[in-house]
């Protein structure tokens, strides 16, 4: 199925949005995204989480000043892969378009969940956050161990194996879902709307389009999501990363994104 066409205005800013990165940004590379050469700062391009910031490496430091030196602005949700304790505190939080923000760089920006954000005229519910599928054989903790090398030790056993196991504060945040307090922050921001919004951006997609797409498991952000439109959430568009793949029009309404970069305002 292809992405759906939004004719340009002219004169106008423009939003773009994407997939899961994790750290590999080649995909706002000139030649992989050339339409690049044409945007401003007062573009966006929304990524639907799992951006990549995890450890303070020389390679991330890089990356994010590469980002930092392109012509539009970046934003991203969180995804289930990030390391929510450098979000949470090592990024001041600015206010930012009707909404609270971290700011990254000049020209990046984390969105934190359960705000609308204002952007070229259009209202954007943001809720990042998903359930990690790929710790199905546990989290390892450093307490449990006596020290370090006996976790490495362990954990390198472990996978050798064949497990999927993730250490906790390293690769693994319980943050990856939401607060009762971010899910209150979203039901008190929609409701000063009327649950009506343009766009929904969130990691994880609706338990329709899980559903729809083959998986029936269910958690508390999928859950949350249930409660928002059974209490008339309105929108557009409802975009989402997490899949790994790129399917638009679900319904009509939902959307899953990957590696593509599609205008949608």
């Amino acid at each position: 199925m292809t992405a759906p066409f939004h004719k340009k205005i002219r004169g106008g800013f423009l939003v773009y949005i994407t997939g899961d990165c994790h750290a590999d940004f080649g995909k706002f590379s000139t030649r992989n995204f050339p339409k690049q050469k044409e945007l401003t700062r007062d573009d966006y391009i929304i990524v639907c989480g799992d951006f990549g910031i995890w450890h303070n490496s020389p390679s991330e430091r890089y990356w994010l000043n590469w980002l930092s030196q392109k012509s539009f602005t970046l934003l991203f949700i969180d995804g289930n892969h990030e390391n929510f304790d450098r979000l949470k505190h090592e990024f001041p939080t600015v206010n930012f378009h009707g909404g609270k923000a971290h700011k990254i760089r000049k020209n990046i920006y984390h969105l934190m969940r359960g705000y609308i954000y204002d952007l070229c005229g259009k209202s954007f519910f943001a809720f990042g956050g998903a359930s990690s599928h790929d710790i199905q054989d546990g989290i390892l903790y450093f307490e449990d161990y006596p020290d370090k090398k006996a976790l490495v030790d362990d954990y390198k056993k472990r996978t050798k194996a064949g497990q999927m196991v993730r250490v906790n504060k390293v690769s693994w945040w319980k943050d990856e879902l939401p607060t009762k307090y971010e899910m209150q922050r979203g039901r008190d921001n929609l409701k000063k709307v009327g649950y009506k919004v343009d766009y929904v951006i969130t990691h994880s997609p609706p338990r329709e389009v899980c559903c729809w797409c083959g998986y029936y498991d269910t958690d508390k952000i999928i859950s949350y999501f249930d409660r928002l439109l059974k209490a008339g959430l309105s929108y557009k568009e409802w975009w989402s990363g997490h899949l790994h793949k790129n399917q638009y029009n679900i319904y009509r309404k939902y959307n899953i994104i990957y590696q593509d970069i599609v205008r949608i305002v």
